[in-house]
């Protein structure tokens, strides 16, 4: 997928952090993130993900970086004001009230007072702290903690957010709502950038995603893209495969003991081929159970993005930070 520089919310190129102690934390990193799109990053811990984000909102200073965030140079102190941020591990004062960290940290971004009491209702619906608008962060819970925190990211009107493990100690309903949430945001035009280690949530909201594994880009796309050589039909059928299955390359069986029945596998993700297969079982009075598409998931993706593929183990982490 091509794109001019305008497209691009985030635009990055040989991007270096090396610790004292010549720690390579990031090994030239190159990463695209379209306007409009929910962008997942991910990797093993230690893979220099937070360190990432920490550069781009200017919280660590990079040994190297080129590019740009919103059309502007990585820095860029005007842009940032259009960002929206959610660190890891987040520190609010605990003296304050859920509406009290809104209004405080939207006067930093020099939202107007009359227009930060009218966002500070709408996002506290959105992320389901309106009952707990009036109570002090120290009563909070992790998870009430952290829906604060989206709230918080999004006062200033931003057009990128960035998120930087946003569901951590979330329970499974609150996750499911903030997934829906970021969808709405996606729907209103803004771009979010989303490092998360859960993979199956980043799978069900994300357009594209990266793999950073030891300071470097090991994979980039839409999962689709990263998993078509993956892509294949499976029929399940009763009994024992056929005798002329080991006849054709394209098909490979596989013996299920547990229920007496056996899978087929076809090497073709297309229909058409997958028809005569199927044909061909029933003109032999084959029960078929079932016939179904299966590509791999993000979790299949991380695995051998982070694998050795000489010695098949988790390759090392690049540094003693992430």
């Amino acid at each position: 997928m091509s794109a001019t520089s305008g497209e691009y919310a985030i635009n990055l190129h040989h991007v270096e952090k090396i610790y004292r102690g010549k720690v390579h934390a990031l090994r030239g990193i190159t990463m695209q993130v379209h306007r409009g799109e929910i962008f997942g990053l991910l990797g093993p811990n230690g893979a220099g993900k937070s360190t990432l984000v920490k550069i781009m909102m200017t919280v660590v200073r990079p040994t190297r970086v080129d590019g740009t965030m919103l059309g502007q140079p990585i820095g860029h102190k005007p842009t940032l004001a259009r960002v929206g941020y959610l660190p890891e591990h987040h520190r609010f004062p605990r003296y304050l009230t859920g509406r009290q960290v809104l209004d405080f940290y939207a006067g930093l971004a020099k939202v107007d007072r009359q227009t930060r009491r009218k966002r500070a209702d709408e996002f506290l619906k959105l992320v389901g702290m309106t009952e707990w608008a009036g109570k002090k962060i120290s009563t909070y819970s992790k998870g009430m903690m952290q829906r604060i925190g989206l709230a918080q990211a999004l006062m200033n009107d931003p057009d990128l957010v960035v998120l930087d493990e946003p569901t951590d100690g979330v329970d499974p309903v609150g996750r499911r709502e903030i997934r829906d949430m970021l969808l709405t945001l996606r729907e209103q035009g803004k771009t979010i950038f989303l490092n998360s280690h859960l993979l199956s949530e980043l799978e069900m909201v994300c357009d594209r995603v990266a793999i950073l594994v030891q300071g470097s880009v090991a994979m980039q796309g839409t999962i689709d893209e990263l998993t078509a050589d993956s892509r294949r039909y499976e029929v399940v059928i009763e009994g024992d495969a056929p005798q002329w299955i080991g006849q054709d390359d394209s098909i490979r069986a596989e013996t299920m003991p547990d229920n007496g029945r056996c899978k087929l596998v076809m090497r073709s993700n297309a229909v058409s081929q997958v028809q005569p297969l199927i044909d061909r079982l029933r003109s032999e009075q084959r029960v078929i159970c079932c016939v179904q598409p299966v590509r791999e998931t993000l979790e299949d993706l991380f695995m051998r993005a982070v694998k050795d593929p000489n010695t098949g183990r988790e390759r090392g982490v690049g540094a003693r930070r992430d």
